[in-house]
């Protein structure tokens, strides 16, 4: 990239409020001049002094007026609809996604909820806290159940659904998936189809896992004639946005009991507003959008950020998950 500064003259700003890169980032030892902030106010007044910045949840538009210095915007999150791209465009600054970076943890997160509802553990981590030891039932439908032959329907098959797939492939089950593109696709899923097909697919599913971005065709993805469509005995699993579900009708459908229940880590508000009705019904799983949060997640930020800057370096075009 013409005019990114050498190895010598960098300086990186990393921005969050929790995540600790600056320590991560000094055991790696490359050199690099850097520093941290976890508050946006500290972004504001130092945002200056970086040519680089790593940054996701403090993230306005207005910080562009603060600097002519940056070059270089590595997202913390695989997310990137914060950032203005054409204005970045026009000013000259790259900016790349951190796609890939929790793959792990989001897929495991999901296959952890499908555990939890097939094994009851929502409910019996209740029953502890009551002291109260539930008897065997005799009720089949109301009994524990086991995965292997079981059909997850994964919406979104991309790197975080192609994980989910393979690990419930590993649970013997059956999977069916959508992706906008098909033709090339090789990942683990038993049957592959088109997003218009998910009709078709959905009363077929024992858990329905939503793995997919937000984008104007995934909003409200699964409304009311998505539960329509799924059997009672299903499960609707969200590592994905809140808003690629109606919100509403998954209200209707767990009370009413349309679906057995569903796992939510992240809702239309986050956080969860405390007199959310979704608190306190039995047959929902709440996660506080945590299903990216691993004690690894530094290091695969940074190692996403380095390979990235060695690009720049060599003056290559093409960024890891490169969007400007």
């Amino acid at each position: 990239m013409a005019g990114f500064p050498s190895k010598d003259d960098l300086n990186i700003c990393f921005a969050h409020v929790a995540y600790n890169f600056e320590p991560t980032f000094e055991n790696r030892k490359s050199g690099i001049s850097h520093f941290q902030v976890n508050r946006k106010e500290n972004l504001v007044e130092r945002l200056g002094e970086a040519d680089v910045l790593v940054v996701s949840g403090f993230w306005s538009n207005d910080l562009l007026e603060k600097t002519d210095r940056l070059k270089f915007i590595q997202s913390i999150g695989a997310g990137v609809d914060q950032f203005p791209r054409d204005e970045l465009k026009k000013r000259g600054i790259r900016l790349a996604s951190a796609s890939g970076v929790n793959k792990n943890a989001v897929s495991e997160h999901a296959m952890a909820h499908v555990l939890a509802f097939s094994r009851h553990i929502h409910t019996g981590r209740d029953n502890q806290r009551r002291h109260h030891w539930r008897s065997m039932i005799s009720d089949l439908s109301k009994r524990e159940n086991e995965l292997a032959g079981k059909t997850m329907v994964i919406v979104g098959v991309g790197s975080i659904g192609s994980r989910v797939a393979k690990l419930a492939k590993a649970f013997d089950m059956r999977v069916l998936g959508t992706k906008r593109n098909t033709v090339q696709y090789e990942g683990p899923v038993d049957e592959i189809h088109t997003p218009d097909r998910l009709s078709d697919l959905l009363p077929q599913a024992d858990y329905v896992v939503l793995t997919c971005p937000l984008t104007p065709e995934t909003e409200k993805i699964i409304d009311g004639k998505g539960f329509a469509a799924m059997k009672e005995s299903a499960y609707l699993i969200n590592v994905a946005r809140g808003g690629c579900v109606d919100e509403p009708a998954l209200l209707e459908a767990v009370r009413s009991g349309a679906i057995a229940g569903a796992g939510i880590d992240h809702f239309w508000d986050d956080p969860l507003p405390e007199d959310s009705p979704f608190w306190d019904i039995e047959n929902v799983l709440i996660t506080p959008h945590t299903g990216g949060e691993t004690r690894k997640y530094e290091e695969n930020l940074i190692d996403i950020l380095l390979e990235n800057l060695e690009r720049l370096w060599r003056g290559e075009d093409e960024l890891l998950n490169g969007v400007v």
